[in-house]
């Protein structure tokens, strides 16, 4: 559980972490109606700046009902988000299920790395959470390289775990165990 009276925002060395709110709508739909961004997501690409509205409402909701927590990703100083990242589900039993996303122009620059380092450390730390679980759609090889920089174990393929698109898809669960984690300071 959270359980926390207000969104606690972080930081890392170049970005904010941020509460996503309205002025962030136009920032999720640029963000969520790349198909680039939604392939391995339980997304379809949004037509509407009204879906981006659902998408965010959807994550204060989760975070006003103490299950799950959405920040979005800044550059330092700026107001606007380049993606999104947090937890999905946070689960009574100290267990936290991670989701990421990128404006697929800010791939392959470390970013991601950077800002889960520190809702890993915010999860282990005041979440209390003991477990901390990715599930990657099968294909998605950025998102395992990802979660193997950041100590993530592959426990195995779900078989048709996710129903999307009128479609069942295997996923691999991944996890990252408190004892087993080791802070470290990446340099960027």
């Amino acid at each position: 559980m959270i359980n926390v009276d207000y969104f606690p925002s972080l930081k890392t060395n170049r970005f904010d972490l941020v509460e996503i709110n309205e002025s962030h709508l136009e920032n999720i739909f640029e963000l969520y109606r790349d198909p680039k961004v939604t392939e391995f997501f339980d997304l379809i690409p949004l037509k509407s700046r009204e879906e981006a509205k659902k998408e965010i409402d959807f994550y204060r909701k989760r975070f006003k009902d103490n299950i799950g927590i959405r920040w979005g990703i800044a550059l330092k100083n700026q107001t606007e988000i380049i993606g999104t990242l947090g937890y999905n589900k946070i689960i009574k039993s100290h267990k936290g299920r991670i989701g990421y996303d990128l404006q697929s122009k800010y791939w392959g620059k470390g970013i991601m790395t950077e800002a889960l380092e520190v809702i890993i450390d915010y999860g282990f730390d005041k979440l209390e959470l003991n477990r901390i679980e990715a599930e990657v759609m099968q294909g998605n090889v950025g998102s395992e390289k990802l979660l193997a920089k950041l100590q993530f174990q592959k426990e195995g393929i779900l078989k048709e775990w996710m129903y999307w698109n009128d479609n069942f898809h295997d996923i691999t669960m991944f996890s990252l165990i408190k004892s087993d984690y080791q802070k470290r300071t990446f340099s960027f």
